[in-house]
């Protein structure tokens, strides 16, 4: 879900000014490294001292995953050992960035937002995820712990398909692979939130059900945001011509690209769904409203020639010879009976009942 953030704190601070703008947390942060080639696999929690050893002397491909974001001290220090540029360090510790890529002399940076579904509380989280690209290591920056790449891992792990046999390039696009598909996981169970928040609207519009359509409405608008830029920046990496990007990596590059393209159109289809609630629903009040209007007024129109009757006997002049008759009483409640009964009749014959 979409969150505030702390960005009022760099106002005025020179461009490069490292300043963390998420949530507060108290979490260590954790290094886990992947070290491999087509024959071996290193897999460990390290230091950064120790994480810098191994992208300095491995001629194989390194992958540094780095849980949490909250300390800038560590975030420089990567910088430092790693030659990052200054925007670069100040984008990662920006946690509300647009999904964008940018590309330096020796690195390529991609920011995007990778979803979970917290099947606890049934419902979205997201966070920013940082990738960086180099020569023969992938860095990776999250804000939690847990996230998509479980599969990546276990491919590493295992030696499965291609991705020990590939350079860097093409563990990038396992990652950006694995936070695409994640999103497919987010829009099955907000489309199956959707039927059945449908199902209960047909049933019974009220209240509860309309903040309900509302969180939908700020969900379907938060996915909308965060995918609709990762089609412009997949289509730059296609197009990026840089030396760090395989020319038979971009078939893959593509094949994420389409599958964005797919959450595109299913994100656009549950919102105008969303947006269809929010009508059904306003018909639904209105044409209750409009049958406990109906029922009101067929009432006082059965009322109004009965309070009439009343009214004009209930006057209490001498003058008024049926006040003598003895069988007035009588005749004035049988008449009033079938007038209620003719109404009754003349309303059912015109539909109005």
């Amino acid at each position: 879900m979409p969150r505030l953030t702390r960005k009022g704190k760099k106002a005025g601070l020179p461009p490069g000014t490292l300043v963390y703008t998420g949530p507060d947390r108290a979490e260590k942060v954790a290094i886990s490294l992947f070290d491999y080639d087509e024959k071996n696999v290193l897999e460990k929690r390290v230091t950064l001292k120790e994480a810098l050893k191994f992208v300095r002397k491995s001629t194989s491909v390194t992958w540094l995953n780095v849980t949490g974001v909250h300390n800038p001290q560590i975030i420089e220090e990567f910088g430092k050992r790693f030659k990052l540029h200054p925007l670069v360090m100040e984008d990662i510790l920006s946690t509300d960035q647009r999904p964008k890529i940018e590309e330096y002399d020796d690195t390529v940076y991609l920011v995007l937002r990778m979803f979970a579904l917290d099947k606890n509380k049934r419902r979205m989280e997201s966070e920013q995820v940082s990738l960086i690209l180099a020569k023969g290591w992938v860095l990776s920056f999250q804000e939690t712990p847990g996230d998509v790449f479980d599969g990546v891992r276990d491919r590493i792990r295992k030696g499965k398909g291609r991705i020990r046999k590939k350079k860097a390039d093409y563990l990038l696009y396992a990652l950006l692979d694995a936070i695409v598909d994640g999103y497919f996981t987010i829009l099955e169970h907000f489309g199956e939130e959707v039927e059945h928040l449908e199902e209960r609207l047909v049933k019974d519009a009220n209240a509860k059900i309309l903040h309900k359509i509302n969180d939908l409405k700020r969900e379907a608008l938060f996915l909308r945001r965060s995918v609709w830029p990762l089609r412009e920046t997949l289509s730059g990496l296609q197009r990026s011509g840089s030396k760090l990007v395989a020319h038979d990596t971009l078939p893959f590059v593509r094949d994420v690209y389409d599958h964005t393209i797919q959450v595109i159109d299913t994100v656009e289809t549950l919102r105008d769904m969303v947006s269809g609630m929010l009508d059904i629903y306003l018909s639904s009040v209105s044409n209750k409203m409009n049958e406990v209007m109906k029922v009101l007024t067929i009432i006082a129109t059965i009322f109004i020639p009965l309070t009439f009757l009343t009214g004009l006997y209930g006057m209490n002049f001498l003058n008024m010879p049926e006040l003598h008759w003895h069988y007035g009483y009588f005749f004035v409640l049988g008449f009033m009976f079938l007038l209620f009964l003719g109404e009754l009749w003349y309303f059912r014959k015109k539909g109005w009942m």
